[in-house]
């Protein structure tokens, strides 16, 4: 079941605007309805300042009506295996569980999965917090 999510985040990266990083990066979730949302990480002038593949699948995610991450795939075109950055894995986890898999792709497909809480143990609990 995660090969589709690995081609998504694939076809994703392919829309990577990453001029001044040269680090294209994609991600796919599926989302409680069964549906796949896709991103690309999107760079701009003010460098570092610009968005992740991560919160750009999870943004069309919500504007879909979606709230909850069943499962997750990142790919990087340059780093096999490549985990979300500190700042995506709290966004993840603010619409994943703690169980949530998480899969690090290379080039061929997935190659590692993690769960939410191997990423970001201690993290901030939306049912706690929120």
């Amino acid at each position: 079941m995660s090969h589709d999510l690995f081609e998504a985040a694939r076809a994703a990266m392919a829309f990577a605007h990453a001029p001044y990083s040269k680090f294209p990066v994609g991600a796919a979730i599926r989302a409680e309805d069964g549906k796949i949302y896709a991103g690309a990480n999107i760079e701009n002038l003010s460098f570092p300042q610009g968005w992740c593949a991560e919160p750009t699948a999870i943004s069309h995610m919500i504007m879909a009506g979606n709230k909850t991450i069943v499962e997750m795939a990142v790919i990087a075109e340059k780093l096999p295996l490549c985990p979300p950055c500190g700042g995506c894995r709290q966004k993840i986890a603010e619409f994943a569980t703690a169980k949530t898999p998480i899969y690090l792709c290379d080039e061929t497909g997935v190659k590692k999965t993690m769960t939410m809480d191997e990423l970001l143990p201690h993290s901030f609990a939306t049912d706690v917090l929120g």
